[in-house]
Formats: C-alpha cells, sequence, structure tokens
C-alpha cells in the first residue's frame, strides 16, 4: 500500500480520537552503545469494531524493525508500509476484538546526537520523550492523549538500572518497574549508568514513606544536597497549599550532562540538566541555587499538574506547563521575598515574551497549528500561561481559586485536558462565564492598555482603553478581559485608596474615585496585574514621586524603571537627561529598611535589548552602540553622584561566615555586586580584583570578573578560574559565556571565534553551545556588530549545530528575531545571514521552521 507524508502543518482544527485503546505497555530493553534491543507488546483494542481502521504507528528512520507480530503471529508483509516518520498496519490486517501488537527493533544510542529518545551522555543511558522523542525507541502511538500502564524490563551491565513508576525487582544486570498511573509516552524515562544517590525520605500527609534519590555522577555527590534539600520543601509546599500528595514509593531524579532542556517531569524519575542539581558555594552562584529551587519545584509540581492531568494535544502544552510555572513562581515567592520574585519574573516575561509577541516568532499561549512542536517551547507557553493564571486567580479571588483547583483535579485525574476543560471548571466552581477571557489563551500579542484620568469636584475618573496590534495571522484583535490593579496616593504620599482591581473588559471603559480631598496621584498596573503595556501621560516628576512614596513595590520599582527608560531613551537620541533619575535613585538606595534585593533591583539600569525596544515603539530605528553608550554614561553618572553611598553599601552588605544561598544572605550579595558594577565605572578594576581574588563564593567571583572584562583587565582572572576549575564543565560553560558578555562590544565577536577554537569548546553540548552563543546574543551592541560579524559567527555556528541537534540549533536562532527594526545595513547583514542558514541542503524541520518565520517578517 502507498503511504502519504504526515501533513507538514499541524492543525488543532485536525483533531481526532486516536481509533484504538491501549491499556497496557509492556517494554524490555537490552542496552547497548550500538544495537539497543526494545520489545515493545502493546494491548490495543479498535475503538469502533464495526470500522476499524489502519493502525497508524510513530517511528523514525532512526529505528530498525526486527520483527512484527499480532497475538504471536507473523502480520503479511503486504499490509505494513513504514517510512521515515511513522508504520501502518492495514485494517485488513488487525483483529476486530483486542490483540496484542508486538515489534522488536533495534537502535543506536551513540549516535544520537539530537538527544531525543534514547542517547548515551558520557556513558550514561538517558532520554528524553517529551514532545515526539519516544518514535526514536520504537514504534507507538506517540500523542498524549494515549495514556496506559507501562511495565519495564531494563537488562544492562551497568550498576543503576532506572525507570518509572515503583521498583517490581532488580537482579545482576536486570532490573524491573511498574508505573501504576497510566501516562503518554512522552512521560516515559529510562536511565541506566555508573550512578551514585545521594537518597533521603519524605513522609506523606496521610503517612506513606517515600524514598527519594538525587542520582549524580560519581564525584558530585556533594553538590547534590541542595537538589534534595529543594525537593523536599517542594512536597512539603504542593501538601500544604495545593493539597497535592505524592502517589508513588520513589521519587528519583538524575543529573545528566546532554540535555536540550532544563529538565523533565517523567513519572516518579526526572531527568535534569546537571546545572539544575549540581550546586556547591566555590561553583555556583547564587542565581544558580535559586534556579535549582524552583526548577526542582516546577517539575515536582508536574506530578499533578501535567502527569496526573496531561494535555489531550500539543497544543494544550500551555495547559500543564503555565500552571505549573505559576506554581512554581509562587513557591518562590513563599520561600523568598515575593516582591523581588514579582519583578524578576515581570521583567523576564518583557525580555523574552513581549519580544516574542512584538515580532515574527508570535503566537497565541494555545497555537491553533505548528510544524514543529518543539519551536512552541516558548516564553509565550510557559511564561504568559503563568500570567493568565495569575489574572484568573486575580479575577475569581484566592477562595474561588482553590475551589476551583480541587474540582480540576477531581474531575480531571487521569485525563487529557484543553483549556476548554479547565476554563470549565473555573465557571462551575465560580459561576463566571469566562467565554471573553478565553482570549488570552487564543489571541497573540501583547495589548496595550491607555490610560487617562479626570478630575471633578472630589471625583477621579480613570478611563482604560484597550488594543492590540496585528500579528501574524490575526489581524483583528477583540476585546480581552484585563484586571487592571490601581491604588491612590495623597500628595503627601499617603494612600488614600488600597488596590482596587478594575476590570476593562471594552474597548473603552470608565471608573469613578469620589470623595477624594484632594488629586491624587495613580498607582497603576500594581502588581503588574495583567501582561500589557501600559500607556499614560506622566511627567518624570511624577514618576519620581512614585518611585519614592508607592506601597506596592512592583509599581515604585516601575516607576524608577521608567524615569531610566526616559533618560536612557533621550541619550540614546543625543540628548541631555537623566537628572530625574540620578537623584532619586540615590535616596530609595539609601533607605536601609528596603530590602537589599529590591534596592538591588532598582539600582539596575534597563538592558541594551529593552532601550531599542523602547526606542521602536516610540518610532526611532535604534542605534546598538548608541545605546551602549547611552547606558554606560548613565551608569557612570550614578557611580559618580553616589560614589559615597555605594562604597558604603559595598562595605556594609559583606557577608561573613560560611555561605548560604539563603533568602537573606543573596539579597545582600545582589546589592552589593550592583554596587561593584557601578563602582567600576568611576574607580577602575582594583576593588573588583581584590573581590575576584578574595571572594570564597561563585557569585562574588562571577560578578568581579565580570567587571574586569568589561574594563579589557580580565585575562588574568579568567587564567586564574580556568587553572581551578578546567575539569568542572558547569564552571566552565560560565566561564565561555560571560567572556562574549561581558565584553567591550567592539571585541565580543573576535572572542567569541577565539573560544570557538579552543579544544574544550565541547559545541555538541547543548550547554556549552548555548553558553557561548547565548553569551554572544546577550551582548547586545556586540552580537549586532555594524559588520554583520555577529550574524555570521551566528549563522555559522547554527548551519553546524542543526546537523547535529536541530532543537538546538531552532531555538538559539532567537537571536534574530528582532533583526528588521535596526538600520538599512544591519538589516541588508542579518537577512543575508538568514537566507543563508534556509539555503542549506538538507536543513531541519525545526531550523527552517524558525528561519523562514523570520525571514517572512522583514519581507
Amino acid at each position: 500500500m502507498s503511504l502519504t507524508k504526515s501533513q507538514p502543518v499541524q492543525l488543532l482544527s485536525d483533531y481526532a480520537p486516536y481509533p484504538f485503546v491501549l491499556s497496557q505497555t509492556r517494554l524490555d530493553f537490552t542496552l547497548a552503545a550500538q544495537g539497543t534491543r526494545v520489545i515493545a507488546q502493546l494491548d490495543l483494542a479498535p475503538r469502533d469494531a464495526d470500522a476499524v481502521q489502519d493502525l497508524v504507528l510513530d517511528g523514525g528512520k532512526d529505528v530498525t524493525l526486527l520483527s512484527l507480530t499480532i497475538d504471536g503471529a507473523a502480520i503479511d508483509a503486504t499490509h505494513v508500509t513504514h517510512d521515515d516518520e511513522r508504520l501502518v498496519i492495514a485494517a485488513a490486517a488487525l483483529p476486530r476484538q483486542p490483540f496484542t501488537l508486538a515489534s522488536e527493533v533495534s537502535i543506536d544510542p551513540a549516535s544520537n546526537t539530537a538527544f531525543e529518545g534514547l542517547y548515551q551522555s558520557g556513558g550514561i543511558f538517558c532520554t528524553q520523550c517529551e514532545a515526539e522523542g519516544f518514535r526514536h525507541i520504537t514504534f507507538y502511538p506517540d500523542r498524549p492523549d494515549v495514556m496506559t500502564t507501562f511495565h519495564v524490563t531494563v537488562r544492562g551491565d551497568l550498576p543503576v538500572l532506572l525507570s518509572n513508576g515503583n521498583p517490581v525487582s532488580a537482579e545482576d544486570g536486570v532490573a524491573v518497574w511498574h508505573d501504576p498511573w497510566p501516562k503518554p509516552a512522552y512521560l516515559f524515562a529510562l536511565v541506566a549508568g555508573d550512578l551514585k544517590a545521594v537518597s533521603d525520605s519524605f513522609t506523606t500527609t496521610s503517612g506513606r514513606k517515600v524514598d527519594l534519590n538525587v542520582w549524580v555522577r560519581p564525584g558530585d555527590q556533594d553538590r547534590a544536597g541542595f537538589a534534595m534539600e529543594s525537593l523536599i520543601k517542594s512536597m512539603k509546599w504542593d501538601e500544604d497549599v495545593y493539597g497535592r500528595e505524592y502517589d508513588l514509593d520513589v521519587f528519583n531524579i538524575v543529573a545528566v550532562d546532554d540535555f536540550n532542556m532544563g529538565a523533565m517531569e517523567n513519572k516518579g524519575l526526572n531527568i535534569f540538566n546537571s546545572k539544575l542539581v549540581l550546586a556547591s558555594p566555590e561553583t555556583a552562584t547564587d542565581t544558580d541555587y535559586e534556579r535549582i529551587e524552583a526548577v526542582i519545584a516546577h517539575e515536582y509540581f508536574h506530578n499533578w499538574t501535567g502527569n496526573r492531568i496531561t494535555c489531550r494535544d500539543w497544543f494544550q502544552l500551555c495547559l500543564k506547563e503555565g500552571l505549573t510555572v505559576f506554581r512554581d513562581q509562587s513557591f518562590t515567592s513563599d520561600l523568598r521575598s515575593a516582591a523581588v520574585k514579582r519583578i524578576e519574573d515581570v521583567r523576564a516575561l518583557r525580555a523574552r515574551q513581549f519580544r516574542e509577541d512584538q515580532g515574527p516568532l508570535a503566537h497565541p499561549p494555545r497555537p491553533d497549528r505548528y510544524e514543529e512542536i518543539n519551536n512552541f517551547y516558548t516564553a509565550t507557553v510557559y511564561e504568559k500561561g503563568a500570567e493568565v493564571i495569575g489574572m484568573l486567580k486575580r479575577l475569581v479571588g484566592d477562595a474561588d481559586y482553590v475551589k476551583a483547583l480541587d474540582l480540576y483535579f477531581d474531575r480531571h485525574d487521569g485525563d487529557a485536558a484543553t483549556i476548554e476543560d479547565w476554563l470549565k471548571v473555573f465557571e462551575d466552581a465560580t459561576g463566571r462565564d469566562l467565554t471573553q477571557f478565553k482570549r488570552w489563551y487564543t489571541d497573540a500579542g501583547t495589548p496595550t492598555v491607555t490610560l487617562s484620568e479626570e478630575w471633578q469636584d472630589g471625583t477621579l475618573t480613570l478611563t482604560l482603553s484597550q488594543s492590540t496590534p496585528p500579528t501574524p495571522g490575526q489581524d483583528q484583535k477583540p476585546p480581552r478581559v484585563i484586571p487592571v490593579a490601581v491604588g491612590l496616593l495623597s500628595p503627601n504620599g499617603q494612600e488614600v485608596q488600597t488596590t482596587r482591581v478594575l476590570e476593562l473588559t471594552g474597548e473603552r471603559d470608565s471608573f469613578t474615585f469620589e470623595g477624594l480631598s484632594a488629586r491624587p496621584v495613580v498607582s497603576a498596573l500594581r502588581g503588574f496585574s495583567a501582561p500589557v503595556i501600559l500607556q499614560r501621560q506622566m511627567d518624570d516628576a511624577t514618576r519620581a514621586f512614585l518611585f519614592a512614596h508607592d506601597t506596592d513595590p512592583f509599581a515604585r520599582w516601575e516607576a524608577g524603571r521608567e524615569l531610566a527608560l526616559s533618560a536612557l531613551v533621550a541619550l540614546a537620541r543625543g540628548k541631555q537627561a537623566g537628572a530625574d533619575y540620578v537623584q532619586p535613585i540615590g535616596a530609595l538606595v539609601g533607605d536601609h529598611a528596603a530590602d537589599p534585593a529590591f534596592r538591588a533591583l532598582c539600582l539596575n539600569l534597563p538592558g541594551e535589548d529593552e532601550i531599542a525596544t523602547r526606542l521602536t515603539a516610540l518610532g526611532d530605528v535604534p542605534d546598538p552602540d548608541a545605546i551602549h553608550a547611552a547606558r554606560a554614561d548613565l551608569a557612570r553618572r550614578v557611580a559618580e553622584t553616589h560614589r559615597d553611598l555605594l562604597v558604603h553599601i559595598y562595605d556594609a552588605m559583606q557577608v561573613t561566615g560560611p555561605y548560604s544561598p539563603d533568602a537573606t544572605s543573596a539579597a545582600k550579595r545582589s546589592l552589593r555586586i550592583a554596587a561593584l558594577g557601578l563602582l567600576g565605572r568611576v574607580e577602575g578594576s582594583d576593588r573588583a580584583q581584590a573581590l575576584f581574588d578574595t571572594a570564597t563564593n561563585m557569585t562574588e567571583r562571577m560578578a568581579a570578573l565580570a567587571v574586569l572584562l568589561r574594563l579589557g583587565q580580565g585575562e588574568a582572572a579568567l587564567q586564574t578560574l580556568h587553572g581551578e576549575f578546567a575539569d568542572n564543565r558547569l564552571v566552565m560553560d560560565k566561564w565561555f559565556s560571560i567572556q562574549p558578555m561581558a565584553a567591550p562590544p567592539a571585541d565580543a565577536v573576535r572572542i567569541a571565534r577565539d573560544l570557538a577554537q579552543r579544544d574544550d569548546f565541547d559545541w555538541k553540548n547543548p550547554n556549552r553551545f548555548r553558553a557561548l552563543l547565548g553569551g554572544l546574543a546577550a551582548n547586545h551592541a556586540g552580537f549586532h556588530a555594524a559588520d554583520g560579524s555577529g550574524y555570521d559567527f551566528t549563522a555559522d555556528w547554527l548551519i553546524r549545530m542543526d546537523v547535529a541537534n536541530p532543537q538546538i540549533a531552532a531555538r538559539m536562532s532567537t537571536a534574530f528575531e528582532t533583526w528588521p527594526r535596526y538600520d538599512e545595513g544591519r538589516k541588508a547583514l542579518a537577512l543575508a545571514a538568514l537566507e543563508r542558514i534556509a539555503a542549506v541542503t538538507g536543513l531541519s524541520r525545526n531550523t527552517r521552521e524558525m528561519v523562514s518565520r523570520m525571514i517572512g517578517a522583514g519581507r
């Protein structure tokens, strides 16, 4: 029979249930670097015995079929067709009653450089099956709505053999695992290797003991303790806050070096990129520790929001990811500073997701089409998906949110659910109609909310209007429900109206505040109550007032950020500006009663890409070199004006005693580092060099190194760091990344090219590749060098990586995302680089989709 190729563009509207019910999967692995044998037995039954369809199984050209039987009998070869993407058994060969399909295949983990399916990482066998990696292991209905129990036998000569679920038996070279909870194939996991466990246990609310293990390479055990602490905190928090108890006898985490993602929530066997597990004061920064804590929590929380309830199809990816990101953000807020966490999340959202919304890669949290699903693991799906959850919680209130989540878990446990299922739960629990709110899931783009004020006879009227610019494939954007949290401050800075959430539902709505004795100052979008761009007429004096007096931490920080952006835009345009920012920042940073982490956030100027985004919004063509000069100039003026204060902060914020990653200590270090960065603008390198030489933790050493590199005086420090940590892969990733990132822009590409020629630039390792190319992309003026050298270097390496690992190449191609906003010379050079990538014969579907969308946006 002939076999039609898979549709290149997948459409949500084409969804249909799988025509067979899969009740159990039994897998038997005999591991070998080349020639791993996989026997799969699938217990299947037609959904409609009177109209049996062809049995379609996903499976790539890297899976060699050795045998195929139904109920033990071979299948007539004329009824079987196989191409590079799937295997089809004709309906004529299939029973009308339940049957067992058995296959044996051979795969080569050692040659799997794409790190999808079963592969090897430094001698360790491991898997990555989300989104569509299981089809590289065996022939299977590799889709999230096909859920079943798994019984797995792993055979090999390695000391540790792991899979999902609970251990059944373990003998020399053979381990048997059973997962009693139905799951889709993307949650399957297998790990085998020479590993050591850091072990502990957790007793659930119901009194059941769970064995916990963090598996690492021999010698890394002393850097896995914080990961274990984070896991236990996560388990306790999920019980206390969401009432979710763990449901297996064992929970395993494994750290591997070669991993395309940060981590993966496979049921009971989470596989992590080693950078998100391993930490010690000498090798990890405060940011690393906080990130480890958050990602451990994220993957654990997926046990319920992702595993017990998964997504029906990949269009619903934000259902599990948005909710779980929201949960891990709440976890970090509870453990650390809620105000600082909120600001950090907004900064990340604006830097990554707003950029997506405003460019050629814009898509809604739930897209209705895709070519390659791996390209939709985006900030829009994750971070904007979390913001939508936050808005929903804000609109219904805390009590109804808890009520709705309890109903969600009760109603959909064991389901592959949809966004419609999620919203229906909230409608049933609260009685609220969420038809209009659903547009947050289905419409792309960042809405702009315009705020205007009218004051008359003690009554303040606020008028809000909304609009969303066109995005690819969606020109018309109807109004959404937008919660806008506002407060009112008296002229002397006192709160006269506590936070009130205004629900903007039309294109234009008005709200009144009556009985006011004097015209107040409006504090708007408190807590960043919606992921929108707020526009309002406000002078720098009013911003300075809010910066000094606002009681909402986010709104206060936002006022300072707007002051800084106002100055930076003017400076980039060649005008004199900055006085309205330089003076107020001293008062805030000198407020010793304020959280040091908050003061550090206020002291850090907006990044160069953010300045370019603001200039673009104002109709300017951003000049990367002028932006870099403007930011350096404003930082220098802050340092000159407040030098004595910064010196005092630097000395006062020193943390003595043994290193601890706790929130209080990390906050002090963050403020001290912010002060150091500014002092380097006026004092030179002596203070930074002294800190690098004496610091006992990686946080301060890397901060000092960044200052030295910016000043062009970091060569000796780099050699010292390399001498100490040449054999530590995670520290060396930092070493590769910081050099092009912190370098003067004129040197960034040259440095990146030199680093790429080193023997220890293991470019096939995703962490090392991301470190170097991501470091260059983070140097805004360096990457956007006027001669196009940054574009050419990046294109060269994306082409090379695409052959080995298309996922990584596609994700790193987003460095080009904003190319259409620059001058004609840079645009021509960037376009030429993108077209050179697109012209490569055999370019992967992953990279082709990304590059073609970016090219199309500039024409």
